[in-house]
């Protein structure tokens, strides 16, 4: 089951003074816990808080406290702080595997999913700096040719959606070539 955008925020207090964000990620969560058959996994790609708040991160972590059918596995968005992201979601796997970023991948039956960070502290668009892509090099390698999905938070193609296409993921040939190699 794939997530993103939850932008959770600090109890009783709704992004940008309207929207109750909490309330639609707890009723997605719940739907995501009856699916049958249930998911392999859940994963989340990014702005999983809507200001990166110590206060948003605890009440991601109460949200995500209920009980799950299967593991959760996260990326950061432009919306979350990598720093707090780590402290606060390091019980989810593979969120402190990398030292410097929030990338890791893991294997879920004959599926490899990498976990790419493409957040650019403080800013709103995406990038691959070149410790990324060697990761993600060695990542693919070790796919030895099963199915990959990459999760990552920014659209590497232009969606048509106007407040996404200003913030995409900037020179996406270091991952579209990538993927195109691997097949």
């Amino acid at each position: 089951a794939h997530l993103s955008d939850l932008h959770v925020r600090p109890f009783g207090r709704p992004a940008n003074r309207v929207v109750e964000t909490n309330m639609m990620a707890e009723r997605a969560l719940r739907r995501v816990a009856t699916l049958d058959p249930a998911p392999d996994a859940i994963v989340v790609t990014g702005d999983l808080t809507e200001c990166g708040l110590e206060e948003e991160y605890a009440e991601l972590n109460r949200l995500l406290s209920r009980p799950l059918p299967c593991p959760v596995y996260v990326v950061p968005g432009n919306h979350d702080r990598r720093d707090r992201f780590r402290g606060a979601l390091a019980h989810l796997p593979g969120v402190t595997t990398d030292p410097d970023f929030v990338q890791y991948a893991v294997d879920i039956g004959p599926l490899r999913l990498i976990m790419l960070d493409s957040v650019v502290s403080g800013a709103g668009h995406g990038e691959l700096c070149p410790s990324r892509p060697a990761f993600l090099d060695r990542a693919l390698a070790e796919a030895a040719g099963r199915p990959v999905v990459i999760g990552l938070h920014h659209p590497p193609v232009m969606t048509g959606i106007a407040a996404m296409d200003v913030i995409p993921l900037r020179a996406p040939e270091a991952l579209l070539s990538r993927v195109a190699a691997h097949g």
